[in-house]
């Protein structure tokens, strides 16, 4: 665990987006227009101290690295919905301008000059999260494809190798919501759920083998949660969806 002086330099901006996010999803649907819309979507609770949220959030990038997320109890998904007319040209019209975010923040100084913040650079990780938190604010209200939430790199030497963006929206969003930004019929959306987090003391568990608590953990229930001591949370992210533009078979290749 870092110390607290420098967890509360890195907490700054997170306390910023889940503040953000949370006002974000309690204004009317009616707000966010016509294209009616997390981490990204950071958790949605802190009761207690700013290190819980950095525990929960550091616990679940290490469940979601690489291209390929593990489905189960923790993750859903939405329905893979059948092909409408115009849904492929919705959809590489998103894959178009991800290509064009892609060949901006090749160079991932241009990334950190653009505010994307790196999301615990000093822990190793598969993939690093590069977040605007700005993009995510406007992502509660807008669709904007050319302002992910998160650019996704990959360690490359000294540097990153930029490799995909996320999108993020409100998870009170229903997949009709999420289909006007992008078709079901090719792009599943997920969200993060079933979280139980462990008591203060037994925070290490979730990142060991057979797990109980967290995203990969055995406990999927409110009841057993509250048994084992610790704190529910039916979904602790927003809505998110990983683009990978270069992949020669599907861009929107299915995180599970």
């Amino acid at each position: 665990m870092i110390g607290w002086g420098n967890a509360a330099h890195k907490l700054l901006p997170l306390i910023f987006l889940a503040s953000a996010l949370c006002c974000a999803q309690q204004s009317s649907p009616h707000d966010t227009g016509a294209l009616a819309m997390p981490n990204h979507a950071m958790p949605q609770m802190s009761k207690e101290s700013p290190s819980d949220d950095t525990d929960a959030s550091m616990h679940a990038m290490h469940s979601m690295e690489g291209h390929q997320m593990e489905m189960g109890p923790h993750m859903k998904m939405t329905g893979l919905r059948s092909p409408q007319p115009g849904d492929a040209e919705r959809a590489q019209k998103v894959v178009d301008q991800a290509r064009g975010v892609m060949e901006k923040y090749k160079d991932y100084h241009v990334a950190l000059n653009d505010n994307f913040s790196i999301f615990h650079p000093e822990i190793p990780q598969k993939m690093y999260h590069f977040t605007n938190y700005g993009y995510a604010f406007e992502a509660a209200f807008h669709f904007n494809p050319q302002h992910p939430t998160s650019l996704l790199y990959e360690k490359n030497g000294d540097g990153y190798r930029l490799v995909g963006v996320m999108y993020t929206a409100p998870k009170r969003f229903t997949e009709d919501d999420l289909n006007q930004r992008i078709p079901l019929s090719i792009a599943q959306w997920h969200e993060h759920v079933n979280f139980c987090q462990a008591p203060q003391s037994r925070r290490q568990e979730m990142l060991g083998p057979n797990p109980k608590f967290g995203l990969r953990g055995s406990i999927t229930t409110k009841a057993d949660c509250d048994a084992a001591g610790g704190e529910f949370h039916p979904i602790i992210f927003n809505w998110m969806v990983h683009v990978y533009p270069f992949e020669r078979d599907n861009p929107f290749k299915r995180d599970m």
